[in-house]
């Protein structure tokens, strides 16, 4: 979880667990070792940039199932032809670290109905450990506007690792530059990627509240 882990490194400087001066801050996820950048205003933590890993496009390997068996070979792969309900929905395949299916689309996707869409996707047969679902506005080169549809929790305000394989699916798609923000419903991200190699993600992190667990 990429906004997970920047609001992690905020939290772990901010009350002096990492020292403030760390130029990075190395955090183990079970997708592998993520390394936080901060990003300081006037001597506080307002954000990070995350390295989030490369990356990963064999089918086999997201995973989706597709037919015919190996024509795809190592992929990526590129707006699959996908229908759901009367929707067509041509989907690029993405991990990172977990599985996306990225869906360019005309259609404002404040007026898709992604609740009723969505879970039906998330289940769908072809992706063995169900999938992560993104739909997106391409706004320009270098802007995007998404939805995310999560596996096991539904509609999200936002989501780290679904705004990086946006942005690898919609570059690969011929959409995007390889430094592109994308706007959800709570907020803007930034992710850069040269095309190959990692994906870096950048965001803000504030606290909200604090309190005690009783």
């Amino acid at each position: 979880c990429g906004n997970g882990i920047r609001c992690f490194a905020k939290y772990a400087i901010d009350r002096g667990i990492v020292s403030a001066s760390a130029a990075s801050v190395s955090i183990e996820t079970l997708a592998g070792i993520r390394h936080v950048v901060p990003i300081t205003e006037d001597g506080r933590i307002t954000g990070a940039r995350v390295s989030m890993g490369t990356p990963i496009f064999n089918p086999n390997d997201v995973p989706v199932k597709l037919e015919p068996a190996g024509e795809y070979g190592a992929g990526p792969v590129l707006n699959y032809a996908f229908q759901m309900d009367e929707y067509d929905l041509p989907l690029t395949f993405v991990s990172m670290g977990n599985p996306h299916a990225v869906t360019f689309m005309d259609t404002p996707v404040a007026e898709f109905p992604l609740h009723t869409v969505g879970p039906k996707v998330e289940h769908h047969s072809i992706f063995p450990n169900r999938v992560n679902f993104e739909i997106v506005n391409v706004d320009g080169p270098v802007h995007l506007t998404a939805r995310v549809w999560e596996r096991g929790t539904g509609e999200t305000l936002a989501c780290g690792t679904g705004a990086c394989g946006i942005a690898v699916a919609s570059m690969l798609c011929g959409h995007s530059e390889k430094t592109v923000d994308i706007t959800l419903p709570g907020g803007t991200l930034k992710v850069d990627w040269d095309g190959q190699g990692e994906v870096f993600l950048e965001g803000p992190a504030e606290e909200v509240f604090s309190g005690e667990w009783t």
